[in-house]
């Protein structure tokens, strides 16, 4: 076996010596698989390790590369081995040596990428706007779901209010600018879904703030649905804010069968919300960075490698962006009226 075989099968479970509950064994490369027994670690166990000085070259045994699954305080054995199946992947395909690790929180994730303590993950859109302000990491590839990698929202009201819609329905695209559009809710009360979700408050009270578009207090009524139903009920809110197209929930038109007519759409946020994102920690050397993105490349254009990646993940397709995908949302993101660095941990 030569050395870079053996250095491509030097795979291990970060965890064995990093997480006390838990233990790893591994087969040799000719049974061509990697077992483990996990079992779940206490909170207190599933702390990203700080690294080790070493003088070895980062992909060596001596010092690994480290692949971080998503935060759990216990993460589920099917994510672990798939996690541990990626990793095996990646190294077969690059000859480095990677270890797995499942951070507690994004918080601790992305200070890891800027320690050099973490080196591939998938970052939530907040976890990963702190990590492309505090320089940790760069995004490598987009999540993508309903074969698209981002998604938008839209400004409603009820047709007698008074707006002017600039939103041609049939040809499905905006007629103005935000500016335009958006400047005649002026002083009017917004209705938002809740204080976390990107498309019904967090993007789109930034556009208002970031177009110098000042509003009354607004109502939070716990729900993209609820909103629509608000708006349609009248002296609530002067408009309201979802996804698209929330109007259509199905209880919405069961209960309202004229919503489309009576809620109408003033106009809608471009696709700029993304969905997860896998980030490349900026320790990396360019030429490693490169290295690795042309790997997942690869291996994320095929179904192997799309299947482990999606079991440890959550999500199966991806293509490849630059930090350049995301200028929209992270201009809008921190004019947002909210400290969105403490939504980070929480789940829209």
């Amino acid at each position: 076996m030569t050395h870079r075989l053996r250095l491509a099968w030097t795979f291990f479970l970060l965890a064995a010596c990093t997480f006390p509950g838990l233990h790893a064994s591994f087969t040799t490369p000719e049974a061509a698989s990697v077992t483990a027994s996990v079992p779940a670690p206490t909170a207190s166990t599933a702390e990203l390790p700080r690294p080790t000085p070493t003088s070895a070259p980062l992909g060596t045994p001596e010092n690994p590369l480290v692949l971080a699954l998503s935060p759990s305080a216990a993460p589920e054995g099917v994510r672990v081995e798939a996690g541990k199946a990626f990793a095996a992947q990646l190294a077969e395909e690059t000859g480095y040596t990677f270890v797995v690790t499942a951070p507690e929180s994004y918080t601790k994730l992305v200070e890891a990428l800027g320690r050099g303590n973490a080196h591939i993950a998938v970052l939530s859109p907040y976890a990963y706007a702190l990590a492309y302000e505090k320089g940790n990491a760069t995004a490598a590839f987009a999540a993508m779901k309903s074969g698209q990698k981002a998604y938008g929202a839209q400004f409603i009201a009820r047709a007698d209010a008074g707006f002017t819609s600039y939103y041609d329905a049939r040809a499905q695209e905006n007629t103005a600018d935000a500016a335009t559009a958006l400047s005649q809710f002026r002083e009017k009360k917004p209705c938002w879904s809740d204080s976390v979700s990107p498309s019904g408050y967090v993007i789109p009270a930034g556009m208002l703030a970031y177009h110098n578009i000042p509003t009354r207090p607004a109502a939070f009524v716990q729900g993209q649905p609820t909103v629509a139903r608000a708006v349609y009920a009248g002296g609530i809110c002067d408009f309201g804010v979802t996804y698209i197209d929330a109007r259509e929930f199905p209880s919405l038109r069961d209960a309202f069968p004229d919503i489309l007519e009576q809620v109408l759409v003033i106009w809608r946020v471009p696709a700029i919300i993304p969905y997860e994102t896998l980030v490349l920690s900026k320790t990396l050397s360019p030429d490693m960075a490169e290295t690795l993105e042309n790997v997942l490349f690869r291996l994320l254009g095929m179904q192997a490698g799309r299947q482990v990646v999606g079991q440890a993940y959550g999500v199966e397709e991806w293509e490849a962006v630059t930090d350049a995908f995301y200028a929209d949302f992270l201009r809008y993101l921190e004019a947002a009226p909210v400290e969105w660095n403490a939504l980070i941990e929480e789940r829209p």
